[in-house]
């Protein structure tokens, strides 16, 4: 792989980890607020280490595995460097398979973004979709259906691959549901730093499965994926203890993050079709759809604080 190529690749993966988190560092923030010194230092350190080394490392060396265990552990943690071309044949071979469950996980993420889950109106239409909610599941249901019959024709495990998609994202979803709700309990008191931090560490493993997922359109490269999902993880913890409030302002990046979903899903969906998109096109389009969303939030926070001046200056 070219150093320029790789690069690009791990700015992208890491701005994509960045803003597909930003809900978890705020939720994390919120907790951690609630807990002793100790406590949070414990979450802090350890808590990165296992985001890192143990579910952004270890998730995406066992979906490799999973879809070539010929290849062994190392041989899954390696095979895009290797030089062997049976290696990169096994890798070809099967990563429709692996594709076509990400992209379908990575589309229903959106879709249940645009028409369930409340928002901050970016672009023009999300209101509409979002009034029409009870939508949702019959939408994802007919692209379901749609995805299978057309895999059907070209592999039957590729269809496969499709509904495994389809069952990752509910049960995550469901997961991540229930211990979303429990936030209100925890910030409220009545549970021990301990459990406070065993949910956190549940929750941020939820939420690290769309950034692993994710990845997968930008490279099949485990090391890579490591790299770049590690040191999104590393900044975001540093923005959870430092300068959330700030994150927060910009109220769009949520928006950024789920068009970039729609966008990479959508690429992988192509690509196990056989549809080869370049792979410099992935944090391009990362990089463009997050960079107007955040320009559209910084916009906003400048024509807000204008408005303030005058009764800043009249009170002062």
């Amino acid at each position: 792989m070219e150093i320029g190529f790789i690069l690009l690749t791990v700015l992208g993966l890491t701005l994509f980890e960045i803003i597909t988190s930003v809900d978890n560092a705020v939720i994390n923030a919120e907790v951690l607020s609630t807990m002793g010194k100790k406590a949070r230092r414990f979450f802090l350190l350890w808590g990165i280490l296992f985001a890192v080394f143990i579910i952004r490392g270890l998730l995406p060396l066992m979906i490799v595995f999973a879809s070539n265990p010929s290849l062994g552990i190392i041989g899954a943690l390696t095979a895009t460097f290797s030089g062997d071309p049976n290696v990169h044949a096994a890798i070809e071979a099967s990563s429709p398979i692996l594709l076509v469950g990400g992209g379908v996980f990575m589309v229903f993420l959106f879709f249940n973004w645009l028409f369930l889950e409340p928002k901050s109106y970016g672009l023009r239409g999300e209101k509409f979709f979002h009034e029409q909610g009870a939508w949702f599941f019959a939408i994802v249901s007919i692209l379901l259906s749609v995805i299978v019959w057309f895999a059907l024709g070209r592999n039957p495990i590729m269809a496969f691959g499709a509904v495994l998609g389809s069952t990752a994202f509910f049960i995550v979803h469901g997961f991540r549901n229930y211990a979303e709700q429990q936030e209100k309990k925890l910030i409220s008191g009545g549970m021990s730093d301990m459990s406070k931090i065993a949910y956190l560490e549940v929750l941020d493993s939820t939420f690290s499965i769309d950034g692993v997922i994710g990845a997968f359109a930008f490279t099949l490269s485990v090391p890579i994926i490591l790299l770049g999902n590690g040191l999104g993880a590393v900044f975001l913890r540093q923005l959870t203890v430092s300068n959330i409030e700030r994150i927060k302002k910009y109220k769009y990046l949520k928006n950024g993050a789920m068009y970039s979903i729609l966008f990479l899903g959508t690429i992988m969906i192509l690509d196990s079709f056989g549809y080869h998109i370049p792979p410099y096109v992935t944090p391009i389009i990362t990089f463009g759809t997050v960079g107007y969303f955040f320009y559209k939030s910084r916009i906003e926070i400048r024509d807000i604080e204008r408005a303030l001046e005058p009764k800043l200056t009249l009170k002062s």
